[in-house]
């Protein structure tokens, strides 16, 4: 073997098409994978937020194995460049070699987009073709390509708290085929989607739980400590809650607070992705509640895509 290959930003997107993505997705959350603890680990910097470095390690007896490195410096966020920047290391699990060198931010956004859009495929009204896009960064902008996957996405509301990334973001979905527009009142905005999607690095809630209606769904991406938030307890309570991973009762806000407040408890919790994919949970009960899906993302997101990306780019069949 020659050495790992290097799949750049635009070859990783190239290989990573939404819908063979979200079915990896799919398929990878049916099998069983070793994902040990992550590292997650505070930095500081001087006059600035306080950073995080994570490493996220994964292999499956069966196949590929990898390793992420995660730099998250939401002070960018005043350099106009990206918060999180992200290297993905993938190896054969059966002899350790190391195959690939994947852009890890690309492949973090993709990935992270995908589950939400995996997790929607059950709990979103089967009708649904409105989204509300609460951010305007990597992750957002990737939302309503991962969903129009899994729904027939039409109409796209984009708000941000900086207008012009968010007249940005409206432009390219205009361009390809999107209803976007900017919004500037996020109530309002709310009440007249069938979808909200939040990905931003909040500490404070943005979704007031009283704007919601029934049939909704609720996607909160951005918030991965105990301190950030995306939505009230109002949310929480009016809503059927489903996570990616347990890890997310450990690490968002949006749960743990709820929880130490009384609103809900963990046995609340209705379901997660592997009791989702592997048909354990039927998702959504009826076109009148209110989903709620919260996400931290996981390792196994990461192995999946990575190996989709490996196989696409280099056109082997791969172990999986």
């Amino acid at each position: 073997m020659s050495g790992p290959i290097l799949i750049d930003l635009e070859q990783t997107a190239n290989a990573m098409p939404f819908d063979a993505l979200v079915e990896a997705l799919r398929q990878q959350f049916d099998r069983d994978v070793e994902t040990p603890l992550r590292h997650q680990h505070p930095i500081q910097v001087l006059g600035e937020p306080e950073a995080t470095l994570l490493l996220m390690p994964v292999w499956d007896v069966e196949g590929f194995g990898g390793v992420k490195l995660v730099n998250v410096h939401p002070g960018n966020n005043t350099r106009g460049i990206p918060a999180l920047s992200a290297s993905y290391l993938l190896f054969d699990s059966k002899t350790g070699e190391h195959v690939a060198f994947v852009d890890g931010g690309e492949l973090t956004a993709r990935r992270t987009a995908a589950a939400s859009a995996l997790a929607a495929d059950y709990l979103c009204r089967q009708d649904s073709n409105s989204q509300l896009l609460v951010g305007a960064g990597r992750v957002a902008s990737n939302l309503a390509y991962a969903y129009r996957a899994v729904r027939p996405i039409e109409q796209v509301l984009v708000w941000d708290i900086n207008p012009e990334f968010a007249a940005k973001l409206a432009t390219q979905l205009s361009q390809d085929g999107f209803d976007a527009v900017v919004v500037s009142d996020l109530e309002e905005a709310t009440k007249h989607v069938d979808i909200i999607s939040c990905a931003t690095l909040a500490s404070d809630p943005l979704i007031d739980g009283r704007w919601l209606r029934p049939g909704q769904h609720l996607d909160l991406i951005g918030g991965f400590t105990p301190d950030m938030r995306e939505a009230d307890d109002t949310a929480v309570k009016r809503s059927r809650v489903y996570i990616d991973t347990d890890a997310a009762l450990s690490e968002a806000g949006d749960l743990i607070r709820p929880i130490e407040n009384g609103i809900l408890s963990r046995e609340q919790i209705a379901g997660d992705l592997f009791s989702l994919c592997r048909n354990d949970d039927p998702g959504r009960q009826s076109n009148e509640e209110i989903t709620l899906f919260k996400a931290v993302g996981t390792a196994l997101e990461d192995l999946a895509a990575a190996a989709l990306a490996y196989k696409n780019f280099s056109g082997t069949s791969g172990q999986q």
